[in-house]
């Protein structure tokens, strides 16, 4: 899902937020006049006792969810919190939408007493885990374990231990027009070697071969896949380990794919939105799952293609992204147990309701195989190859990789494409600066 966030003062933010979930029972005054009689007036008192407590046993669920970018979805999560305090008697849930910089507003309501039960993370980290803010979860997928991606799994296990349920997934791939293949007589490139000649072979002049962003893929996921096509990682352990001599390849391969001029750049739109797709700007685009509606629309679902990213060579893997949100729960939340009755039965048990969302208003993969296996929309067309490339190629960072690491690694990336520098020094000073990082982060 797309995601587009506010700024907005945090000050103001706390305020709006902390006004938002009150949440507590409100309460009236039922006393009755003086001249009732005495019988009255203890009958409507004992009444009125007996609401108040019966509000104070009341459970309150707060959840919290960023700011979704579809229509439909904040009616569909309060619609969800609806059925759930319908079906549970003594629970309810009450339903936060935080507009702007929801992880600013999140972190700072975690510190207080007034955070959320149930919130949304992309991945769980270190550094919450150790400030106590998330709830192992390991029960709730006794028998079901196995039925859910595993790649999304990585995002919420640090030590062995689950911290949250995968409620989306949204894969990132590259598009293809099946028709101007045909008609250049290209085949679907395996390996770094065969996209540059693709590439080029596409490169019509009013349509270029490949469109991977207007700072020609220097971005963050589409450098996470090509560092996995390359048979590297990024961490092992407590070692930086991207630095190595396939990965050096990898980049020099992708300086080689921009020297060709081949590639489109001064597009409209970016990466994430198909418009240059669709308009039949360029013959192969990088973007996510959720485009793929609208690209079926624009040029049909015959003529849509959909591939990894090629592996360096013959002896590498093609790789996908895999990105996606979870739910975790607040392990200082003062109603822990029925938080989590909730997410299982959110997440875990409810399958209309997982469809629904993944779905319903955008267009995402459900993280349990059975349930994505049980959407009609998945099972044909590009969307079902989608579907067989997850378990093969799908991959993902590992939860000790920080936005810190992400910058300098971009950042040396960029160097390489845009400025000409050599790949082996940039991604040696790279690890040497990401492995201080992350021997931060381990207090090493």
């Amino acid at each position: 899902m797309k995601r587009f966030l506010f700024s907005f003062p945090l000050f103001l933010i706390l305020v709006m937020l902390v006004a938002a979930c009150g949440g507590g029972a409100e309460t009236t005054d039922d006393a009755e006049p003086a001249e009732q009689s005495t019988d009255s007036t203890s009958t409507d008192s004992e009444e009125s006792d007996s609401e108040e407590v019966m509000e104070e046993d009341e459970i309150v669920i707060q959840h919290w969810y960023h700011q979704y970018g579809e229509e439909g979805t904040f009616e569909a999560v309060q619609r969800y919190a609806e059925e759930y305090s319908a079906m549970t008697p003594g629970v309810r849930v009450e339903v936060t939408w935080v507009p702007g910089d929801y992880f600013a507003a999140l972190n700072s309501a975690l510190l207080t007493d007034e955070g959320p039960d149930v919130f949304e993370l992309q991945t769980v980290t270190l550094d919450r885990i150790e400030a106590g803010q998330l709830e192992p979860l390991d029960d709730l997928f006794e028998g079901v374990l196995d039925d859910f991606n595993q790649t999304a799994m990585q995002r919420v296990i640090i030590d062995d231990t689950i911290y949250g349920v995968p409620m989306i997934m949204d894969p990132q791939f590259v598009y293809y027009r099946k028709s101007m293949f045909g008609d250049a007589g290209v085949d679907v490139p395996q390996t770094m070697e065969e996209l540059i000649a693709a590439t080029q072979a596409l490169d019509t002049g009013r349509v270029k071969g490949l469109y991977l962003s207007n700072d020609l893929g220097a971005t963050s996921y589409l450098l996470y896949m090509s560092t996995w096509a390359a048979n590297s990682d990024f961490i092992d352990g407590d070692a930086i380990i991207f630095n190595t001599p396939e990965n050096v390849q990898m980049w020099e391969r992708k300086r080689e794919l921009v020297e060709t001029d081949s590639m489109l750049v001064g597009a409209t739109t970016e990466w994430w939105d198909p418009g240059a797709f669709n308009d039949g700007l360029t013959a192969m685009q990088w973007c996510g799952l959720w485009a793929m509606p609208g690209i079926i629309d624009a040029v049909g679902a015959d003529d849509v293609g959909v591939m990894p990213w090629p592996a360096l060579d013959e002896n590498a893997s093609p790789s996908v992204w895999i990105g996606g949100w979870n739910q975790s729960v607040n392990a200082k939340s003062n109603h822990v147990d029925a938080a989590k009755d909730y997410v299982r039965w959110l997440w875990i048990e409810n399958a209309e309701t997982q469809i629904d969302w993944n779905l319903g208003y955008g267009f995402h993969v459900p993280p349990r195989a059975s349930i994505a296996a049980q959407a009609d929309v998945l099972q044909d067309g590009p969307a079902a190859e989608v579907l067989e490339m997850l378990p093969l190629y799908g991959k993902t960072t590992p939860v000790t990789w920080t936005g810190a690491m992400d910058s300098i690694y971009q950042d040396a990336h960029s160097e390489v494409l845009l400025n000409d520098a050599d790949p082996a020094e940039q991604l040696a000073a790279a690890a040497e600066a990401a492995q201080a990082e992350l021997d931060a982060l381990l207090n090493k």
